[in-house]
């Protein structure tokens, strides 16, 4: 397996391939011409320049590449649980080629240089394509405003608080107004602390037999209620950062009647794992939403089938052993994600619960649509930020495998079906599995 970065000036011809466009559903057998960092030409008959270099995808999928809505990055401050350029490796080899780095950071993303300082620093040593969200509050607090006009000229995508919620009403209500001035994005955490309190898993009959605090489901769906409730006042556009429970999916869906100007995600780890998995008080599966009941796992799965959930993110959040090897009720909330997301998506695809378009719809063009980026889609002229992937490559995970600082994956020596064999952007080959 070789890793390289490629000039953009020479031509990529993609033969050979599988395409499928997640924006269009189209999806047919042909070839895809990259140039100057776009998609040049697609289809079944696409003449390539002499200078182009040819690369037979043996049939694999060719689609546009992932974008992530949700990752937790260690720079500035944590740089020890992960940096821009180790999570920018992780990416690549996940076929991840976009990543909104959440603004949990130190210090807290809340100010127009630091936005400008991830751009840099992220320009300069990750290979994929790294987008800040701002903090909707100042420092996350959830007291005061953040500067939103100020922070989205510096070119923040999104507004949020992070893992955190904005509990104050108020607060929640002038952000909102004043951020649809701006069309900005609020993405928001919805979790109330008050109710989760000392909750650390899925409040229920497991719970009880663990002797564990739980977390009710209504920790989610109020907070949840009191937002749309909130943007029909303002008229402010929306989104839940992950939902996790059926009563959370029947909210969205009756807002999206209303005409709301919402949108909503949900982690892969809501979709692939249960309560359960928790098994003997292993930390790994300490998530924030919490993994939740078989029943709300698989009405996640229909709310994703139905378009009701319109992403799917990682939630990606390296920690490293001094947060999680400690008891399950004192480990830190988080996962690392970046690496298995395509893989355990397809798990939804082989059970026959989604089809691989709409799998690729929810990774990528959606996700585009919402932040209002060119990517997600393979279309002439559209950024050549793509992945080529056999969807049925069988292997189990090893996490010392992963290019992640931190190991701390649910999915440590799971058998997963599905991994990435080319990933591009702009244009350039960042990662490249083929056999050397």
């Amino acid at each position: 397996m070789t890793e390289f970065a490629m000039t953009p000036d020479r031509p990529i011809l993609l033969t050979n391939a599988r395409l499928i466009d997640p924006a269009t559903g189209r999806e047919e057998r042909g070839s895809l011409l990259v140039r100057d960092g776009l998609i040049a030409d697609l289809g079944n008959a696409v003449a390539a320049p002499d200078d182009a270099q040819a690369v037979n995808c043996g049939g694999q999928v060719l689609a546009p590449g992932l974008i992530d809505m949700r990752a937790f990055l260690g720079e500035p401050g944590a740089a020890h649980r992960e940096t821009l350029k180790s999570a920018g490796e992780a990416a690549a080899a996940g076929g991840v080629t976009t990543i909104v780095s959440m603004p949990d950071t130190n210090p807290v993303v809340d100010d127009p240089a630091i936005v400008d300082f991830l751009y840099r620093r992220a320009r300069d040593t990750s290979i994929v394509n790294v987008l800040p969200a701002a903090a909707l509050t100042k420092g996350l607090l959830g007291v005061e405003m953040a500067e939103i006009g100020l922070l989205r000229e510096a070119g923040a995508v999104a507004f949020t608080d992070g893992a955190r919620s904005v509990t104050n009403a108020q607060v929640m209500r002038r952000a909102l107004t004043y951020a649809r001035d701006f069309d900005a994005l609020i993405v928001h955490h919805v979790e109330d602390p008050d109710l989760v309190g000392q909750g650390v898993m899925n409040e229920g009959e497991f719970a009880a037999r663990l002797g564990l605090p739980g977390i009710p489901r209504e920790a989610e769906t109020v907070m949840l209620e009191r937002d749309m409730r909130l943007v029909r006042l303002t008229g402010g556009r929306y989104h839940a950062a992950m939902i996790s429970c059926a009563d959370s999916a029947d909210i969205i869906r009756a807002a999206k009647k209303q005409g709301l100007r919402v949108t909503c995600g949900v982690s892969i780890n809501n979709l692939a794992l249960n309560e359960n998995d928790i098994g003997d008080y292993r930390t790994f599966f300490k998530l924030s939403p919490p993994l939740r009941h078989e029943d709300d796992r698989q009405a996640m799965i229909a709310a994703l089938a139905d378009g009701t959930i319109d992403v799917i993110v990682s939630d990606h959040n390296p920690q490293d052993v001094e947060t999680k090897r400690l008891p399950f009720a004192e480990a830190e909330d988080g996962a690392v994600g970046l690496e298995t997301l395509l893989s355990a998506g397809l798990r939804l695809v082989h059970a026959d619960l989604i089809p691989l378009p709409r799998l690729l719809q929810a990774l990528s063009s959606q996700p585009a649509e919402i932040l209002g980026l060119a990517a997600g889609r393979l279309a002439r002229g559209a950024p050549a930020d793509l992945i080529v992937f056999d969807p049925d490559a069988p292997y189990v995970l090893d996490k010392r495998d992963l290019r992640s600082l931190s190991k701390n994956t649910p999915f440590e020596e799971a058998r997963l079906e599905g991994q990435v064999t080319l990933t591009l952007v702009a244009g350039r080959i960042v990662f490249d599995r083929r056999p050397t």
